[in-house]
Order: C-alpha cells, then sequence, then structure tokens
C-alpha cells in the first residue's frame, strides 16, 4: 500500500490502536520520520528504569490525539518506531546489574580487596557500551541513507551518541540544542566512559557540533562550570536559575527564547533529555531536579527556531521512565509528536496552517 493509499484509508478520528506509534498505519517503507528506539540505561547513577522508556511510549501514544492548530496536516506526515532491539534490552539488564554492583562498590569506599574484580567489571561494561554506540551510529546511518529523518528515543542520555555521529556523517556541521536539568560535560563519570553524566563531554569531541546551547541546566558541578566558562563561546549555557530571575524581573520567555536562537547555526540538532522540564511532568525519570520548564514552553521554543528559518536535522528524546502509570510516557509521546512536527515543518515536509 502506497503512502497515500495508507492516509486515505485511516480515520484520524477513530480510536488509536496499539501497537504502531501514534496508532499511525505507516510502515518504514512510506513513513519520512522513522524513531530508532534504543532500551539502555547501564550507567545510570540515580534511579533506573529508562530502558523501558520507548516501550512505554509506544504504548501511551496510541491515545495521543493528532490535531495541531498550526500544523493541521501533522498526521500525515508518517511517523513510524523502528523495532525495539531485544538484543539489546536482554544485554543492558545484564551490564546493569553490573554497574549496580560497580556503582554500590564505589559508594562503599572502593575497598581495595574488590579492586581487581570491580575493574575487570568496570571495562567489560565500557566496552558493551562501546558496541552500543556503534550499533546506533550504523543503525542511524542506514536510514539516513534511505533519505528518513531520524529521531533516537531512549534510553538514557548515553544512547544518543551514536545518533549525533551519523546525523553529522549525513548532514555536516551543526549545533546542538540540549534541553536538560544537568550539564552532562563529566568526563567518564564514575569511571564509565560512556556515562550518561558524559553525553555532552563526548559531543564537543566532534568537530562538526560547532555550537552547544544548554537550556535549563541546574544540577552541575565546578568542573562542568569551568569547561562551559573555558570553552571559549563554543558552549552557551542558559542556566535555570538565569531564566527564572529574568523572569521574575520582568523579562518575556519569547525574549529569552530569541536570545537561545541566535546562538545556534543554521543547521541544528535537538538533544531533550526529560528532566529539562518540571519534574511534575516526569516524576519517575532517573535524576529529577526541582525546576525547569512546562512541555509547552519547550515547544515554543522549538516552534521560535522553526520560524528563524533554521534546519532541524535530527533529535532525540531521552531518559523517560514510565514508573506506575502512563504519565510520565504520556508526556514522553506528546512531547516526541510536537517535536517532530516542527522538525518538519523546518525541513519543509509539512506546512503552517
Amino acid at each position: 500500500m502506497t503512502k497515500q493509499e495508507q492516509i486515505a484509508s485511516f480515520d484520524p478520528n477513530g480510536v488509536g490502536v496499539k501497537g504502531t506509534l501514534f496508532g499511525l498505519p505507516f510502515s518504514t517503507d512510506t513513513a519520512e520520520v522513522v524513531v530508532i528506539p534504543v532500551p539502555w540505561d547501564v550507567t545510570t547513577s540515580y534511579g533506573s528504569g529508562t530502558a523501558q522508556g520507548p516501550q512505554a511510549i509506544l504504548d501511551a501514544s496510541s491515545q495521543l490525539d493528532y490535531g495541531q492548530i498550526d500544523i493541521p496536516e501533522a498526521w500525515q506526515l508518517g511517523i513510524v518506531m523502528d523495532e525495539i532491539p531485544e538484543v539489546w534490552l536482554s544485554s543492558g539488564r545484564s551490564f546493569r546489574e553490573k554497574s549496580t554492583q560497580y556503582i554500590a562498590w564505589l559508594e562503599s569506599g572502593s575497598k581495595s580487596a574488590d579492586r581487581p574484580v570491580m575493574l575487570e567489571m568496570l571495562a567489560a561494561i565500557n566496552e558493551q557500551c562501546h558496541q552500543l554506540m556503534t550499533y546506533v551510529q550504523q543503525e542511524c546511518k542506514y536510514w539516513l541513507e534511505q533519505e528518513k529523518t531520524t529521531v533516537l528515543v531512549g534510553g538514557d542520555h548515553s544512547t544518543v551518541l551514536g545518533h549525533i555521529k551519523a546525523c553529522v556523517e549525513h548532514y555536516g556541521s551543526f549545533g546542538v540544542l540540549q534541553i536538560d536539568a544537568h550539564a552532562d560535560l563529566r568526563r567518564a563519570y564514575e569511571g564509565f566512559t560512556y556515562s550518561h553524566a558524559s553525553i555532552m563531554h563526548h559531543v564537543l569531541e566532534i568537530d562538526e557540533v560547532s555550537r552547544l546551547v544548554q537550556v535549563g541546566v541546574r544540577d552541575f558541578c565546578p568542573e562542568e562550570y569551568e569547561v562551559i566558562q573555558a570553552s571559549e563561546g563554543r558552549i552557551s549555557t542558559f542556566f535555570d536559575q538565569q531564566i527564572k530571575e529574568e523572569q521574575y524581573a520582568g523579562k518575556r520567555w519569547q525574549d529569552q527564547c530569541n536570545s537561545i536562537v541566535d546562538e545556534l547555526p543554521e543547521q541544528v540538532y535537538i538533544s531533550f533529555d526529560i528532566d529539562g522540564l518540571d519534574p511534575k511532568l516526569c516524576p519517575n525519570t532517573g535524576t529529577p531536579v526541582p525546576g525547569g520548564f512546562d512541555l509547552d514552553q519547550i515547544m515554543w521554543l522549538i516552534k521560535q527556531i522553526v520560524i528563524s528559518g533554521r534546519k532541524i536535522v535530527g533529535a532525540d528524546l531521552c531518559e523517560v521512565v514510565p514508573g506506575k502509570n502512563e504519565f510520565d510516557a504520556n508526556v514522553g509521546a506528546r512531547a516526541l509528536y510536537r517535536m517532530i512536527n516542527l522538525m518538519a515543518v523546518s525541513s519543509g515536509k509539512l506546512n503552517w496552517a
């Protein structure tokens, strides 16, 4: 069935059917956007469960209604989620057990008697994380070569490195907009080369990433602050405290968005850690921090990027943890849908009303 036939035979007003992303009828052949799920949370240092994020978002997404006031044909774009790789979900469970033991050893004082065993365990974890990064890069490269737009859904924030590398290969230089409560600039946090807290350290090792613009950071260590200060403008951080204090003094979010957008180059990649939002919207995320944004604020920021004429070449959504109900996944699904629609407008695949 062609894409147009799928659109013609689909009722966007009907009951959402579980099993496909947003209950949409598209396949990887007919979709414009392929969402790549990466169920992995081996290096998370506080709460776990982000490996269940892709499945939770998939399950919750069928409850979403398709209407977008400013993008009336949004659902017709064609969005599909690739299969969740069971092999990495299974491997992640095994290596999560190892990392839990290793972190407990660190937190108990790193007893010297256990050091050889723990360092061997750490080396095995780092090697498996490297293998995951390679897999993600190859998977994303495949879909990009099929002329699909790719969006990654984690998993913890470490999962996105391979995707960013693949997007650089395909699109060339771009800037990264990071929505996050954390700076993620630590070098090999807890000894994990590919720690979720080290993702932006690795992103900055990619020469083609010309700028890193961080929004909402409110939990960072002195070393990370020094990295930001020493970056000579390559990193531009809009701290949550500064954003809020400016607003309390009367500055509008629109004006702040304009300042953020001005820091971005013509091509933009969006890395959206759900904990950048107010934790009332993501109470089960791995490392929740008071403060943050409403979802509408972030979507308004992304809309301003599109209005500015910049092109969003790729994106990810990470750190969604299902918890005891679907609320976190429900928020995640809506964030994913709106972000993809705005991306599509930026590349001319959808139009404003």
